[in-house]
């Protein structure tokens, strides 16, 4: 069973002015598509500093090997999760971001303007997601088929095989 942890990044929603729709309802998918325990929910500021120490602390001392961020990923000069999540991540995953706006380009051309990134630290992977829940399960839905197979990787518990076939060894 994955230890996941979930962080939305959102100033307003820090400060108690609004409710965070899009962390329960992330929490819902990744527990009904992924054997996991969702380990820690945290809603942060959009803050480098805090984002950057609440991701290694969950990541290196709570030991999640699955790190969703909500929020944070647009062009908006006030949105950092993708530059906090650069300073964490060890290595960056770019299919997965790709994918997220390959399939979010269907849905509206706004896909295009998101900033997100995919990436590892030691053997945890690490999402970003868009803020809005639609936005951000539909994301979270396209890369979902790879999250078991990725993490299994990390750990060193499967190999990873190209097949042209379309199927892993």
């Amino acid at each position: 069973m994955w230890k996941v942890a979930l962080i939305t990044a959102s100033n307003s929603a820090s400060r108690g002015e609004k409710e965070d729709d899009s962390g329960p309802v992330i929490q819902e998918l990744i527990q009904r598509e992924l054997s996991c325990e969702v380990m820690g929910y945290r809603v942060l500021p959009d803050c480098i500093e805090t984002l950057k120490e609440n991701m290694i602390e969950l990541i290196d001392r709570h030991k999640a090997d699955l790190l969703i961020t909500i929020g944070g990923t647009s062009v908006s000069p006030e949105d950092v999760t993708p530059e906090a999540t650069r300073q964490v991540i060890d290595r960056a995953i770019p299919g997965m971001a790709e994918e997220m706006r390959r399939k979010a380009l269907e849905l509206t051309r706004y896909a295009m303007l998101t900033r997100a990134l995919c990436g590892t630290r030691g053997n945890a992977l690490i999402i970003n997601l868009p803020g809005t829940a639609q936005a951000a399960k539909y994301c979270l839905e396209s890369v979902m088929d790879q999250l078991d197979n990725a993490l299994l990787i990390l750990h060193g518990k499967k190999r990873e095989v190209l097949n042209l076939g379309g199927e892993s060894e």
